[in-house]
């Protein structure tokens, strides 16, 4: 195999420990037959066509499936061939402040075969917390080969899934008070609220299909997932479908809160109307008046001075009478 010009990690796994790492993937099948009980990861970042076209005839990996790994930005799911499976899905990271939030996902594409697990990182990603995974269990790896790995994978994945939708929604505790705040939220609120919305919709585009994506490997026709294992896969699926019931619970969540906000600043702009129209209504009524006696005909007594006072004594007891009965109305 020609050596891909992209970084690359290696480990080699027998009965759940590592017996050789980081060495060039081009001995990746060497050792896989020199180790017939030995299952292995190459991990490749940004890889190139031509990297993944020199992988792909080594493992014998469909064109199809290497063109969507080439390809960023693919939906989370599985496509099974003849002798391997191709996997896509994502880690994410949320990065939130008292005024800021922000998802970063991670998309992972993962050729599954039956002694090989080939991941490709398409972003920057933390693929210790890969190993460190695969570490923590070695007993469990000593129960299953590949699956073992692809286990690990899934487990970390929906890990960080379910931890950033947890992060989003204690995030709109601290936005929850300034949203129903009496009178309308500040402007920099609203904005913090549109983004957690925002967040949680990419979050929502990468977990909705984890639980099918989980369950069908399961079904793959090189049976990936043994007896040992199948109840740890089945809890990776219990906690992808509780990431999806949270994820839909702080969509729900957020949009009401931006809902009430919207109507309160509704009702805070009905009573100013209201208030603005009372107080043109107090000022309409002597000028009415002023008018009426001042430009159309004279009013009785406009030459002399009882007249004068009448006239103003009957528009100030128009606008006071006008904003009593408004006050009581509750206009003012």
């Amino acid at each position: 195999m020609t050596a891909p010009s992209c970084p690359v990690r290696t480990r080699l796994y027998e009965a759940g420990r590592v017996i050789a790492e980081d060495f060039p993937a081009a001995e990746t099948a060497a050792l896989l037959r020199d180790h017939p009980d030995a299952v292995a990861w190459l991990d490749l970042f940004s890889p190139g066509l031509a990297d993944l076209e020199a992988v792909a005839a080594e493992f014998g990996l469909h064109p199809l499936a290497v063109e969507d790994a080439v390809e960023d930005h693919q939906r989370p799911k599985i496509d099974r061939y003849a002798d391997h499976i191709f996997v896509n899905l994502y880690a994410v990271r949320f990065h939130g402040g008292p005024s800021t939030a922000e998802l970063r996902k991670i998309e992972i594409s993962a050729f599954v075969t039956k002694r090989a697990l080939i991941t490709v990182h398409k972003s920057p990603g933390d693929s210790d917390l890969l190993i460190a995974r695969w570490d923590k269990d070695p007993e469990l790896g000593a129960l299953g080969g590949v699956n073992f790995l692809v286990y690990g994978l899934l487990d970390v994945a929906v890990d960080s899934q379910y931890a950033t939708a947890r992060a989003i929604d204690e995030a709109m505790d601290g936005a929850e008070d300034q949203l129903l705040e009496e009178g309308g939220a500040p402007r920099a609120a609203r904005l913090y609220g549109f983004a957690l919305r925002k967040c949680l919709a990419n979050l929502h585009r990468a977990v909705a299909p984890m639980p099918e994506v989980i369950d069908q490997l399961d079904k793959a026709e090189i049976e990936l997932v043994n007896d040992h294992l199948r109840a740890y896969y089945r809890d990776v699926a219990d906690q992808a479908q509780r990431t999806v019931e949270l994820t839909e619970h702080a969509r729900t969540r957020i949009t009401e809160l931006l809902d009430a906000d919207s109507t309160e600043q509704s009702n805070v702009l009905n009573q100013v109307t209201r208030k603005l129209a009372a107080w043109a209504a107090i000022i309409a009524v002597p000028t009415a008046l002023t008018g009426f006696f001042g430009q159309n005909l004279p009013y009785p007594g406009y030459d002399n001075r009882w007249g004068f006072l009448a006239s103003s004594v009957l528009i100030v007891t128009s606008a006071i009478g006008l904003y009593g009965y408004l006050k009581h109305r509750g206009w003012l």
